[in-house]
């Protein structure tokens, strides 16, 4: 009798243990939460996880548009800090502004992701302007003249090449957009786009062209 009730026992204890073991294996085997063959943890990943994983990627079309946006918008701002004292239009004094205000902080992202990425930042008034005929931006004869002009004659001079300037940062931004995989970056490149394009046609206003 006790021979027979101890062989019950370990009856159950097999099928207990075999039942535990069918549980774990449907969970995935390991129990570490890492995808086994069927890839649940795949299926089960929250879209924040995977939108943060998307956002922490870079590839040489990132690289490529911040180390060439940060000298473009530098330049930019070089332009702009001569309205001031040179501008004749009021138009054309609070354009140079909002083109400052909206540029800096996007130079200060545009570095730290650099960092972050162990790259090198371009270094500030390193930039040869007439090594620079892509993207827009201007010779030193350009700056030159733009620097020397006043009154009316440097509004005409700063709109028509800021207009110039500005294309050729949409240009660079939708190669971004593009090729890009950075989400922070691809979205500055979409915020550039949307904001340079409404500024040129402010600037094609003040010229008369429309």
């Amino acid at each position: 009798m006790i021979r027979k009730r101890s062989l019950v026992r370990r009856t159950a204890a097999v099928a207990t243990a075999g039942a535990a073991l069918f549980v774990l294996a449907a969970c995935g085997g390991d129990g570490s939460g890492t995808a086994g063959h069927g890839g649940h943890s795949a299926a089960s990943a929250t879209p924040s996880a995977s939108a943060s994983a998307s956002q922490g990627r870079h590839n040489p079309a990132d690289v490529a548009f911040a180390k060439g946006m940060i000298p473009h918008h530098r330049q930019a701002v070089e332009m702009a800090d001569l309205a001031p004292g040179r501008a004749g239009s009021a138009e054309v004094r609070k354009l140079a502004a909002d083109i400052e205000k909206a540029q800096a902080p996007e130079i200060r992202a545009l570095s730290g992701w650099l960092t972050s990425w162990g790259e090198e930042v371009p270094a500030a008034g390193a930039t040869d302007h007439s090594a620079h005929g892509m993207g827009g931006m201007m010779t030193d004869e350009e700056m030159s003249g733009l620097g020397d002009a006043s009154g009316r004659a440097f509004d005409t001079a700063f709109l028509e090449l800021m207009i110039k300037h500005h294309e050729g940062a949409v240009e660079m931004a939708r190669t971004e957009r593009a090729d890009g995989s950075h989400g922070p970056a691809t979205k500055m490149a979409g915020e550039i786009i949307a904001s340079q394009s409404a500024e040129i046609e402010r600037m094609r206003k003040l010229l008369g062209e429309d």
